[in-house]
């Protein structure tokens, strides 16, 4: 029940959230609550995941793109995830949730979402998402423009070219052996 309270929460903060650039960071502040935690008494890794899926909604309403992807009934896909967990968030922490698009190429695009609690980094997660319409890919340039967005990519972080190599490999790797 509480992701859907959270859910909520986020809806309703789209609804008032100013208009930012689509390079801007937007922040969600959340509260770990004791169902969040797994028998470690810290976060779940999963529940990461959840409020990463939250971040980037939020994001993609104050850009201005959410609202052109729901007139034109295209659905947000997440392709690939690399998270990195640095320190635990125990029961009842207050943190923020930072989500910004990093760039994007001709399909995708590629989004750095950061846990941070007082400062302090305690989860730091590189995403790969598009769109698609009725099952095929919209190309970025196709969301841009209806989006209004005129902004260039920017450089391609090293860090994030070298994952979308490691991600391409995998996916070769796993071809391989599904036709073997």
């Amino acid at each position: 029940m509480n992701l859907y309270l959270r859910l909520l929460k986020v809806l309703v903060r789209m609804l008032i959230a100013a208009r930012l650039d689509v390079l801007a960071e937007s922040r969600l502040a959340f509260r770990v609550w004791p169902n969040d935690c797994d028998l470690n008494l810290h976060m779940n890794n999963g529940r990461y995941l959840t409020f990463m899926d939250l971040g980037r909604l939020y994001l993609l309403s104050t850009t201005g793109i959410f609202k052109e992807v729901l007139r034109r009934r295209w659905s947000p896909v997440l392709s690939a995830a690399e998270i990195n967990y640095i320190r635990p968030l125990g029961p009842l922490a207050e943190f923020e949730l930072v989500t910004r698009i990093l760039t994007w190429d001709a399909k995708y695009f590629y989004l750095e979402q950061r846990f941070e609690r007082a400062g302090r980094l305690h989860a730091s997660a590189t995403v790969r998402g598009l769109f698609v319409a009725r099952g095929q890919p919209v190309p970025t340039a196709e969301l841009l423009r209806v989006a209004g967005v005129r902004t260039p990519a920017p450089p391609m972080p090293e860090v994030v070219a070298h994952w979308k190599e490691l991600t391409a490999l995998k996916r070769e790797r796993a071809a391989r052996e599904a036709g073997a």
